[in-house]
């Protein structure tokens, strides 16, 4: 997009933001025909100041608009960046399946490679380095999609297929833990659709689970919860003794997704079914396993419970099941699960007007797992209504971690 003139850029920045032009405009306090002639060339933008304006309003940096590299400032190495959102993005236009139906594909990876490569990565984002997983995910999303178009037809095509469904999941996840969520869809859905090749049940009803956790960023729950409990029901645990781990561990987290789209839209009774089944299934299970990458266990079903009850706006049936959760267990968890709870948590102590105690757990989920907290949109709102509902001046550590992302005090 580089070579682009700047109100072309303007154009494709604001279609991506989802603005009119008339509401683009209105904020930035000029006439819709004055927008109209820029993003076509008719006028030229030879102010910086506006400049900067219009990228204040995109929520974009300015270099971006400029057509030049973006600097990347030392605090934001941890997250994914506009650049490298850009960077995977271009990574999953590409078709170059479609080229292999009519010509051989010249390159490939060796799966044995492909295989450590997947491994590192779904073990950088459990432990919550998104920048370093955002700056792998375009090579190795290119690399997954060559070999199953190189393996297409061979004995090796379920695990090439295979490689290249978890690459997908793992771009979903990646991408709407930074509020990227049409992308997020992208990758599940086309995750789905490889997993069916790869002959995997258990894949593709995480890639279902991914899907509805998209959905459900998205703002759509009904979908999100009928795709959740649907893809669940295929799966029920049956007296199959064969990858039973494995199938009570996916079947899990699809209850508890179900369970958080339900939470959505105020059915707790609902919830509660979900959350009832969840939990058979971990006790069935035994304890607290990362089958297929999932961490589920009978401690993922407590912090469920606490989620909800957040979504509920339930603060305080939150703190209560968090105050009786098993330490030992808690600790064991990987550092994305554990952050994400305590941002949770947060969130239930500012329901209760704990605000005090809200701060403690932003700052934990901050030590822990420090991009869960920073990169996360959903932790910047919480961090802005602790520092709106603070009396007076906010402790010097909740103010340096505001300062560090660039929240206002």
């Amino acid at each position: 997009m580089d070579e682009l003139p700047i109100g072309r850029r303007v154009a494709y920045w604001r279609g991506r933001r989802k603005m009119s032009q008339q509401v683009f405009a209105d904020r930035l306090g000029k006439s819709k025909s004055w927008v109209d002639k820029v993003e076509r060339g008719v006028r030229r933008l030879d102010k910086f100041s506006v400049v900067y304006e219009i990228a204040d309003v995109l929520q974009v940096d300015v270099q971006l608009l400029l057509g030049k590299d973006v600097e990347r400032r030392p605090e934001t190495q941890n997250c994914i960046d506009q650049v490298e959102v850009e960077e995977i993005r271009a990574a999953l236009e590409r078709y170059d399946q479609m080229s292999a139906f009519f010509q051989a594909v010249p390159h490939s990876p060796p799966l044995a490679e492909m295989h450590k490569a997947v491994s590192h990565a779904w073990l950088t984002y459990q432990h919550a380095k998104y920048g370093v997983l955002a700056r792998m995910l375009p090579k190795l999303l290119r690399d997954a999609q060559a070999a199953d178009s190189a393996y297409a037809t061979g004995a090796d095509a379920k695990d090439a297929a295979h490689l290249l469904g978890q690459v997908y999941q793992i771009a979903s996840s990646a991408l709407r833990k930074v509020g990227e969520h049409e992308l997020s869809w992208l990758a599940a859905d086309r995750s789905i659709a490889v997993s069916q090749r790869a002959g995997d049940q258990l894949l593709a009803g995480l890639a279902s689970f991914r899907v509805g956790s998209a959905l459900l960023a998205l703002g759509r729950v009904r979908p999100a919860l009928e795709v959740n409990v649907n893809i669940a029901n295929r799966l029920a645990p049956v007296h199959e003794p064969a990858h039973r781990g494995e199938r009570l561990s996916v079947y899990g987290m699809l209850l508890l997704n179900g369970a958080m789209a339900a939470a959505r839209i105020g059915d707790s009774a609902t919830v509660r079914d979900l959350l009832c089944g969840a939990e058979q299934a971990s006790l069935e299970l035994g304890g607290d396993f990362n089958h297929y990458w999932t961490s589920f266990g009978p401690t993922n079903v407590q912090l469920h419970r606490c989620a909800a009850a957040v979504e509920l706006g339930d603060g305080r049936a939150a703190v209560d099941t968090h105050e009786k959760i098993d330490v030992v267990g808690f600790n064991a968890l990987l550092p994305e699960r554990r952050a994400h709870h305590f941002l949770d948590i947060a969130r239930g102590y500012t329901q209760i007007g704990n605000i005090e105690k809200a701060s403690e757990m932003l700052l934990e989920g901050d030590r822990l797992a420090p991009s869960e907290i920073r990169c996360r949109p959903l932790a910047h709102e919480v961090l802005s209504d602790v520092l709106r509902r603070t009396r007076g001046t906010p402790p010097a550590p909740i103010a340096e971690l505001a300062e560090q992302m660039g929240v206002g005090v």
